[in-house]
């Protein structure tokens, strides 16, 4: 039986509402654990005086040189002792979790049973970064802990200035809109990387990202320093027998309201029979005895919609890879960024595939590690040099697929033209 609960009225108000509240969850905790009473006490005085307590410091286990997030309360009665000393240490273990986030139910048995033992036993599943995040514990159990964690079989994850945790979707397992194996591609790539994961030694956190589909289930696009998103180079595939039975249960006025209007670059139209026009970019599916959709491919930006409101009747083509996007990054400094499209399509079938993206994050990271500042993202190094001088630092050809806005203005510099004509009719009568 754990020491009586610490007044929180603060707190208790959290659980006034119609939705589920972390506190239940703490106090339910709290029942028999002194550790999670004042964890709760102090969280209940920061409200109060709308203030954090934790300060950092350093608490590693043998062999890593991070993973461990330390927190030491700064919540002192007068004589210097901690108001709250059950949780005057309050450490996070970080903890990859396996590609796609599959586990078995004893897998996450053992991991309760470990960290009720050694911690404060609050796990979450899973943090920003992807990882699992074991959350309390004391300096001297810290160790004990990630012995037993280390024995079911998983790896700390990354913290600090390194290459952080990776992520994947649950794709090709259980998706049907999986473009690429994302599970051996994560591996593929977080194996090759796992000192730089290990020790820090970049000028700021690194995160790597995968995506099965355009729909970006990981947000790899907003969140990834390195994002691969699986898309197709193709002609939509599609299912008759499906699309015809979407429109029985739908209608005409949802299929014109949510999936021929709803196209961005209006790539679907909605024609009679006689009137479809045939090419070799074309996608046509009937959805009734008198009307077919007709998709123009080349104007179609991948974008999933039609795809999700009806999966089956249509479906990404055959000729399936991935793009890699590099610089997407949150708030700080600069602000929000978006990753920018550097490799437009790449094969991710084969083992040589794969080397090839580990080659390319090879290049983004080593350039990254030579001329980045000292806590600057990827996106905000771009954005500072350049997105050609980053290109050409990492050995890729410039692409028109990167750009993502025209030109906005009709000007354009003359100077200098007839020099170069000239050196082109030079070349062409030495060439003769």
């Amino acid at each position: 039986m754990a020491k009586k609960q610490h007044p929180t009225p603060n707190l208790d108000q959290l659980e006034s509402g119609p939705w589920p509240s972390f506190v239940t969850g703490l106090k339910r905790l709290a029942d028999d654990n002194d550790y999670m009473v004042d964890v709760l006490g102090q969280l209940e005085t920061s409200y109060q005086t709308r203030k954090g307590y934790w300060k950092g410091g350093t608490v590693s286990v043998f062999g890593y040189g991070g993973g461990i997030i330390p927190r030491f309360t700064e919540l002192k009665n007068a004589d210097g002792s901690p108001r709250f000393p059950d949780a005057a240490e309050f450490h996070t273990l970080r903890v990859m979790p396996p590609p796609g986030m599959h586990y078995d139910t004893d897998v996450l048995r053992k991991m309760c049973d470990i960290w009720e033992r050694h911690g404060s036993g609050l796990i979450a599943f899973h943090g920003q970064s992807g990882d699992i995040m074991f959350q309390g514990a004391k300096s001297d159990k810290v160790q004990d802990a990630w012995d037993e964690i280390n024995e079911l079989g998983f790896d700390l994850g990354g913290a600090g200035p390194a290459v952080r945790t990776s992520m994947s979707c649950v794709g090709a397992a259980r998706c049907e809109q999986s473009c690429y194996d994302e599970g051996q591609a994560q591996r593929a790539v977080i194996n090759n990387f796992l000192d730089d994961i290990h020790r820090p030694a970049l000028p700021y956190k690194f995160k790597f990202k995968f995506s099965g589909c355009p729909n970006d289930c990981m947000n790899s696009v907003q969140r990834a320093d390195f994002a691969v998103i699986g898309t197709w180079r193709d002609n939509m595939r599609t299912d008759e027998a499906l699309a015809r039975k979407w429109f029985d249960k739908h209608g005409m006025t949802e299929l014109i309201n949510d999936v021929v209007t709803r196209c961005p670059t209006k790539a679907i139209m909605l024609k009679k029979h006689e009137e479809v026009v045939d090419g070799p970019s074309k996608t046509v599916v009937r959805v009734n005895d008198e009307q077919s959709l007709e998709i123009e491919n080349r104007d179609c930006v991948r974008c999933m919609h039609c795809v999700n409101v009806m999966t089956g009747a249509l479906a990404p083509g055959k000729d399936k890879g991935a793009s890699i996007l590099i610089g997407g990054k949150r708030t700080l400094k600069i602000g929000d960024l978006m990753g920018t499209v550097v490799v437009p399509f790449i094969k991710l079938e084969t083992e040589e595939d794969r080397e090839k993206l580990v080659e390319i994050a090879e290049n983004v990271i080593e350039f990254f590690a030579d001329n980045a500042l000292e806590h600057e993202r990827t996106g905000e190094m771009i954005e500072r040099i350049g997105l050609v001088n980053f290109l050409e630092g990492i050995g890729l050809p410039i692409d028109p697929n990167m750009v993502s806005t025209p030109r906005t203005n009709p000007y354009v510099r003359m100077d200098g033209w007839e020099e170069e004509v000239a050196k082109i009719n030079a070349a062409k009568k030495q060439a003769a």
